[in-house]
C-alpha cells in the first residue's frame, strides 16, 4: 500500500505528551459515559426503568418480563446490526484486531465515526445481554479518539500510532482501574516501538484516564477478594505449585478451544447472508440460555460481562465444581454465539469469567483431594482468570499485572506467573495465533508475535557500508566504462565526480555488460548519473541514516570519513537499499532461525 507523508510533520515530545494527556482525559470521560450508557440500556431492557445505576458485580434481579426476556438480546442484537452495517462495519466484533490492523497496516488511521458507533453498538449489546466484555469497545473507542486527534494535528505516522496505543491503554485502564495493566497492554499488543518517546505519552494517557475514572467511579479494585486468600502464611508448597502448573495446562487447552471456536463461529454464521437473521439467531440462543439459568439457579449468570458470577466465586459463594464447569461451557458457548453472529464487544471479560469458573472448579476438586491451607477456590479462580486471559490474548505481562491490580492481592502473583506461562506455552503449541491475530491472519495481515530490539539500527554506517566502489570522472564516456575489465561482484557501485565534488552515483549490473561492450551510446557518466544520493559519516547511527535516505528518496548513501563539506578523497564506502536489507536480515537471523519452533 502506497503511503504519502507530504503533509505530516513531527511534533516535539513535550507537545506529544500534552496531546496524550488530552487523549487520556477524553478517554477517561468516555469510559465513564460508556459504563453509564450500559447501565441505562440494561435497566430499560430488563426492567423498563430509566436509570444509570448499575453494578455489574451484583446479580441482576429477575426481570418482570418473565420468559419474554429471551427476546431482549434479540432486539438489542437487531439494533447492533443496524448501527454497525449502516455506519461503521469495523465496529463489529471485539475491536482489538481492528485497532492492531490500523496500527500495523493503516498508519494508525481510524475513522472518527468508529468511536461513536462502537460506543452505541457495544453498550446496546452488553446492556441487552450479549455475552461480551466492555473492555474491547473502550479500547477501540480510545484508540479511535487518539487516531482522530493525530489526524487533526497532522503529525508523523509513528506519533499518531503512539496516540492510538495511548488511547487503547487509557481505555482499558479506565475500565478496570488498572493503570499499570493498561500500559502493559499497550506495550505487549499495540506498540511497534517501545522507547522513551512512545512510552511517555502512553503512560501519561493511561494515568490521566485512570485518574478521571477514579474521580467518578471510585478507587476500589474491580473485584473484592477474601481478606486472607491463603490459610497459611508459609510459601506455597510444591504440591500447590504443581497443581497451578496443571491448571495452566488445562486452561491453555481451553483458551485454544475459545480461539478456534470463535473463529469457527465467524465462518459458520457468515453462511447466513442476511446479517439481521444471522445475529437474531445467535442472540436467541443466548436469551434461551439466560432464561434457563434463571429458572435453574435463580440468576442469569452468562449474560453481559458476568462479573457478578466472578465475584461470587472469589468470595466463596460458589463451591460446586460441576456447576462451575457448566458455567464455563455455557459462557464459552454464549460468547461464541454472541460474537460469531455479529455482536460488538470484547473478549477480556468473558475470559475472566471462563478462567474463574474453570479455575474455581479445579480448585474445588483439588481441595478435596489434597486439603492443604494454600489451596483455596478463590486462589485457583484468580490464577485461572490470569491464565485464560494470557492464553487467549498472548499478553503474559498484561494478564498477570491486570489480575493483580483488579484484586490487589500480591500473594497470588507467583502462582499466576507460573500458570500464565504454562497456559501460553500450551496454547502456542496448539494454535500459533491468539484470539486477536487469528482474525487478521485470515485477511493476510500478519502481526509480529514478538518485539525484538533492532540491533541493526544502532550500528554505525561504517560497519554496514560496502568498501567496493569506483570513483570515475563525470566526463568519462559510458561506452569506455563498459569496455573496462570486469570487477568482482554482481553489481558495480560508481561514484561520479566533477573535480573534487561528487556529481552523482551509478549502480551497474556487471553480468549485463558483456552484451553491451560493442555498443555505442555517446553519453558520459555524468549524463546518466543519479543525483538522488545523500551523505553519511562513518560514525552516524543507521537509524538516522535510513531516515535521511528515506526523506531524500536517495538510492545510495555515500559514506565519508571527515566532517564538514565532503570531498572525493573523503569517501570510504557506499550503502544501498540492498545493503540495508542484507544487514537487517543478518541482525534478526539468530531469532528467525528458531522462530518456527517457538510459535
Amino acid at each position: 500500500m502506497g503511503r504519502s507523508y507530504s503533509t505530516e510533520r513531527p511534533i516535539g515530545l513535550l507537545a506529544l505528551s500534552f496531546v496524550a494527556v488530552g487523549v487520556g482525559v477524553i478517554t477517561g470521560f468516555g469510559a465513564i459515559f460508556f459504563r453509564g450508557l450500559i447501565g441505562l440500556i440494561h435497566n430499560v431492557a430488563y426492567f423498563g426503568l430509566f436509570s444509570y445505576v448499575y453494578d455489574a458485580n451484583l446479580y441482576t434481579a429477575p426481570s418482570p418480563w418473565g420468559i419474554a426476556i429471551v427476546l431482549v438480546p434479540v432486539l438489542g442484537g437487531l439494533g447492533v446490526v443496524f448501527l454497525v452495517s449502516k455506519f461503521a462495519p469495523e465496529a463489529r466484533g471485539h475491536g482489538v484486531p481492528e485497532v492492531m490492523d490500523a496500527i500495523f497496516y493503516q498508519d494508525g488511521k481510524i475513522r472518527p465515526v468508529v468511536a461513536i458507533v462502537k460506543s452505541l453498538a457495544s453498550a446496546l449489546a452488553i446492556g441487552t445481554g450479549a455475552a461480551v466484555g466492555r473492555e474491547g469497545p473502550i479500547i477501540q473507542i480510545g484508540a479511535s479518539l487518539g487516531s482522530t486527534v493525530g489526524q487533526l494535528i497532522r503529525m508523523d505516522a509513528w506519533q499518531r500510532i503512539t496516540l492510538v496505543a495511548a488511547g487503547a491503554g487509557a481505555g482499558i485502564a479506565a475500565t478496570f482501574n488498572t493503570p499499570i495493566g493498561g500500559v502493559m497492554f499497550a506495550i505487549e499488543l499495540m506498540m511497534p516501538e517501545v522507547s522513551v518517546r512512545t512510552f511517555l505519552p502512553v503512560a501519561l494517557a493511561t494515568g490521566t484516564a485512570t485518574f478521571i475514572a477514579r474521580l467518578f467511579l471510585g478507587i476500589r479494585p474491580a473485584f473484592e477478594v477474601p481478606a486472607k486468600l491463603f490459610l497459611s502464611d508459609q510459601p506455597a508448597s510444591l504440591d500447590a505449585i504443581l497443581l497451578y502448573v496443571l491448571l495452566g495446562a488445562i486452561i491453555g487447552v481451553a483458551a485454544t478451544g475459545f480461539i478456534r471456536g470463535l473463529n469457527g463461529a465467524d465462518k459458520f454464521f457468515e453462511k447466513v447472508r442476511n446479517p439481521y437473521l444471522r445475529h437474531a439467531a445467535g442472540m436467541l440462543v443466548v436469551g434461551v440460555m439466560m432464561y434457563a439459568f434463571l429458572r435453574g439457579s435463580g440468576h442469569y449468570h452468562i449474560d453481559g460481562v458476568g462479573y457478578s458470577t466472578v465475584q461470587d466465586i472469589l468470595l466463596g459463594g460458589m463451591i460446586a465444581a460441576p456447576f462451575m464447569i457448566l458455567l464455563f461451557v455455557s459462557k464459552l458457548a454464549a460468547t461464541i454465539f454472541s460474537l460469531g453472529s455479529g455482536s460488538s464487544g470484547g473478549i477480556f471479560s468473558p475470559s475472566l469469567f471462563m478462567g474463574a469458573t474453570l479455575g474455581g472448579a479445579f480448585g474445588a476438586v483439588a481441595h478435596i483431594i489434597l486439603p492443604l491451607p494454600d489451596i483455596t477456590i478463590a486462589a485457583f479462580a484468580m490464577v485461572g482468570m490470569a491464565a485464560m486471559v494470557g492464553g487467549a490474548t498472548g499478553a503474559a505481562m498484561t494478564a498477570v499485572t491486570m489480575i493483580f491490580e483488579m484484586t490487589r492481592d500480591y500473594d497470588i502473583v507467583m502462582p499466576m506467573i507460573v500458570a500464565v506461562a504454562v497456559s501460553i506455552g500450551i496454547r502456542r503449541l496448539l494454535s500459533s495465533e491468539n484470539i486477536y491475530t487469528i482474525k487478521l491472519v485470515a485477511r493476510r495481515h500478519f502481526i509480529p508475535k514478538a518485539l525484538h530490539a533492532n540491533m541493526f539500527l544502532i550500528r554505525p554506517a561504517g560497519d554496514v557500508m560496502d568498501k567496493n566502489f569506483l570513483v570515475l570522472p563525470h566526463d568519462m564516456e559510458f561506452d569506455a566504462f563498459l569496455r573496462k575489465p570486469e570487477h568482482n561482484g554482481t553489481f558495480c557501485h560508481i561514484i561520479v565526480t566533477n573535480g573534487e565534488n561528487i556529481a552523482g552515483t551509478m549502480r551497474v549490473n556487471i553480468s549485463l555488460r558483456r552484451g553491451l561492450e560493442g555498443a555505442y551510446t555517446g553519453v558520459t557518466l555524468g549524463d546518466v548519473a543519479n543525483r538522488k544520493f545523500t551523505i553519511a559519516h562513518e560514525e552516524d547511527v543507521m537509524f538516522g541514516v535510513i531516515d535521511r535516505m528515506w526523506r531524500k528518496n536517495a538510492s545510495m548513501i555515500i559514506v565519508v570519513r571527515a566532517k564538514g563539506i565532503p570531498h572525493v578523497s573523503d569517501i570510504i564506502g557506499v550503502i544501498t537499499k540492498e545493503h540495508v536489507a542484507d544487514s537487517v536480515a543478518d541482525s534478526v537471523r539468530p531469532y528467525a532461525e528458531h522462530q518456527g519452533t517457538m510459535m
